[in-house]
């Protein structure tokens, strides 16, 4: 597997290669070549992945003493809407994630209850689209052990997710297929480097998919639901930055 050209090296080879250093999603986006380049081949590289490795080898992890100094927050720091703001300031006590969509018993999970599950830690590699990388602790329970209670119905394919955070006027969305879904290193957050998760990383609750890329690690979570099919969750693409942007909906590294 070391051989094999990661999505991060071909990001990094493009951009030297192009004379120049893209620094954010919004210059990305600006670019359409650029575009084409980082992200042409998804099907390719999926299938690489998932043809050349178990679907439940682990991605590496870190001792302590590993961990970044600083841990940077990206994309929406607050969501600063009047909801979310309420629910900060009274410590999410009436923050439910909902789990619906395809499954038998639909679930409205308070805090404390999703604190109170089975949880797994990991320190795990961040890595952004837009360059950087940083080692952190997360904490919270499997999303495959939340899926398993609310009963997942055999015609789902799909989990997708509902932020709090608004792009557009629009809830951010992202979703993974079931292989993800259940790999043992797909959390639900709630704790970073030992701390509460605070507001500019993603609280209450992100999803952490350790195999991908950090825009799918989709922050600020509401809903879970169980789908189908990918082809009525925005523009059809499973995702804000893939529906708008153009990125791929697999962002295997």
């Amino acid at each position: 597997m070391s051989s094999l050209i990661t999505r991060r090296s071909l990001v990094v080879g493009a951009t030297v290669g192009a004379g120049a250093l893209l620094t954010g999603c919004d210059k990305i986006a600006a670019n359409p070549e650029a575009r084409k380049i980082l992200f042409m081949g998804e099907d390719m590289n999926r299938g690489l992945q998932r043809a050349l490795t178990n679907r439940n080898a682990l991605a590496p992890e870190f001792s302590p003493a590993q961990m970044s100094p600083i841990f940077r927050s990206n994309g929406t720091r607050d969501p600063g809407t009047p909801g979310y703001t309420a629910m900060v300031a009274n410590n999410f006590a009436d923050y439910r994630l909902k789990v619906g969509g395809l499954v038998d018993r639909p679930l409205s999970v308070t805090l404390p209850q999703l604190r109170q599950m089975p949880s797994r830690t990991q320190i795990t590699r961040h890595d952004c689209v837009e360059g950087w990388s940083a080692i952190g602790k997360w904490h919270g329970p499997k999303l495959g052990a939340l899926l398993s209670a609310a009963g997942l119905q055999s015609t789902a394919r799909y989990i997708v997710f509902t932020c709090a955070d608004l792009y557009r006027g629009t809830p951010y969305y992202e979703s993974i297929d079931l292989i993800d879904a259940f790999h043992p290193q797909t959390i639900l957050a709630w704790a970073l480097n030992d701390r509460v998760l605070d507001v500019a990383h993603g609280a209450p609750v992100r999803l952490r998919v350790e195999r991908q890329l950090g825009y799918k690690h989709a922050k600020y979570v509401m809903a879970i639901d169980a789908v189908a099919s990918l082809a009525g969750i925005g523009k059809g693409k499973g995702g804000y930055w893939e529906d708008n942007v153009d990125y791929d909906w697999y962002a295997g590294i």
